[in-house]
């Protein structure tokens, strides 16, 4: 019998940072919290009820790990800064 490795391959549309921060936020001011306060919450807690289930914008921030998110924001505001 001929033994070889199969490749597998998983097609998964990969979200940037931004677009997933985009959407939790939009999905926050749709469900009418303050999006902003929201957001800071789960960063400070990790703790996911921050954030609404609503358009599955709970498993989307999930999905980033939170101290490249904070150094994302922190570089994009110091950035926008200068």
């Amino acid at each position: 019998m001929e033994e070889f490795t199969r490749k597998f391959t998983i097609t998964d549309k990969k979200i940037g940072t931004k677009e997933i921060m985009a959407s939790v936020y939009d999905s926050l001011k749709l469900k009418g919290y303050d999006p902003i306060n929201q957001i800071v919450g789960y960063i400070l807690s990790e703790d996911p009820t921050y954030i609404t289930n609503y358009n599955n914008a709970r498993a989307l921030i999930c999905r980033l790990d939170r101290d490249e998110l904070l150094h994302e924001l922190v570089e994009s505001y110091l950035n926008k800064a200068d």
